[in-house]
């Protein structure tokens, strides 16, 4: 693998007392995408919160283009290049469409090239720009937020189940979407999924996760990886 733009050494993390990721180590390089799949309750979104830091580090360390943010708050991991795209709806619902993407960017001067990647992505948004984020169905407010992660430019994108509640022509675009800005920009990729056939089209390779660690991995290519994560979340 080439140089990791995400590592992830030894982390272990949770809620108050309970630990819910245990001595977790993974990598993703430049430009790779990488799933993590698991039943419900194994740690997936827990993680994902972890590196964001919105819950506390037991022990372990998480480095962004070898720059520790291990003890970094959320706003301060998001200026290290990292964006997060939750699983809940994390608008500010009576902000406009515009007013919820320029809230997420470095600079004002940064709209111009902000509006260009919304055009490319998901060019619906800018015919909606005055709209209230609120008024938006569920799921152009996950293209919203994607949006949002996409126009800052970030390093690394953090997505939990994106395609829930999404309809299948969506998804496909999705999976456009998300491999054409990777190819663009570089930006690597790390998503909890439930959806076989999106994880299997948009990642590089997959991590199973049992109980907050990881048992098992493999290629998405390989000719098995249906089955086995099949397998593995209906255990």
């Amino acid at each position: 693998m080439t140089e990791a733009t995400l590592a992830v050494k030894g982390l272990s993390s949770g809620y108050g007392q309970a630990t819910i990721i245990r001595n977790l180590d993974l990598g993703i390089g430049r430009g790779e995408i990488i799933a993590v799949v698991g039943k419900n309750g194994m740690g997936k979104s827990t993680l994902l919160k972890s590196i964001m830091g919105y819950l506390p580090k037991f022990s372990g360390s998480i480095a962004v283009a070898e720059q520790d943010i291990s003890s970094s708050r959320p706003h301060q991991i998001a200026r290290f290049g990292v964006a997060y795209i939750p699983q809940e709806k994390a608008l500010f619902q009576d902000l406009t469409v515009e007013e919820n993407i320029r809230l997420a960017l470095r600079s004002s001067t940064n709209w111009n090239e902000a509006k260009a990647t919304v055009d490319r992505c998901f060019p619906f948004l800018l015919k909606r720009l005055r709209q209230k984020a609120g008024t938006l169905s569920g799921g152009e407010q996950k293209m919203l937020l994607m949006a949002r992660s996409l126009a800052v430019g970030a390093k690394v994108l953090l997505i939990d189940e994106i395609t829930e509640g999404l309809q299948p022509s969506v998804i496909t675009n999705l999976v456009h979407i998300i491999k054409t800005e990777r190819d663009r920009s570089g930006v690597s990729v790390l998503l909890v999924e439930q959806n076989i056939p999106f994880t299997c089209a948009v990642s590089d390779r997959y991590l199973l996760l049992d109980k907050g660690e990881i048992s098992g991995s493999g290629n998405t290519r390989d000719a098995d990886t249906r089955a086995k994560i099949a397998a593995h979340i209906s255990l």
